[in-house]
């Protein structure tokens, strides 16, 4: 089974009320593959809402909207259920989304909302590969398959 981020799918849950809708990825739900995911939603958060970056203070992760509103919370509480849902399902990938924060494999915005990328995982990608969970951008994914 593989877990994908939903705005994949078409769901509109991104911040902005859209979505990053992939045909390809549509076809692995339809099939029974795969089940679309939301951690931002899972987490509490509404839709839509503002973007969000990850920031690094004292060695710390935090995660703080445009409105400089502490988010963490969230974040994390949203990762711990797309984690558990993994465990119980024995996922065996999970596809995301690149650069959220949330989602975000190996690149994520810079904290500063100025649109640079750093190296980093987003708090659902770091939790599931600190579990040993496979995660693989989206973009990745779709370059594998070509």
């Amino acid at each position: 089974m593989i877990l994908i981020s939903a705005c994949l799918i078409g769901m509109n849950c991104k911040y902005d009320g859209g979505n990053n809708y992939r045909d390809t990825l549509l076809d692995l739900v339809k099939s029974g593959k795969a089940i679309p995911i939301c951690p931002e939603q899972l987490g509490g958060l509404k839709t839509p809402r503002y973007p969000s970056e990850i920031k690094t203070i004292n060695g710390k992760k935090y995660v703080f909207n445009k409105k400089n509103e502490d988010v963490t919370e969230e974040f994390v509480r949203g990762a711990e259920e797309v984690l558990k849902l993994a465990k119980e399902l024995n996922v065996d990938k999970v596809i995301l989304q690149s650069r959220s924060p949330s989602c975000g494999v190996g690149k994520i915005y810079s904290g500063n909302f100025d649109r640079e990328l750093i190296d980093g995982n987003g708090i659902t990608a770091q939790m599931l590969i600190d579990n040993n969970i496979e995660v693989i951008d989206v973009e990745d994914y779709i370059n594998l398959k070509r």
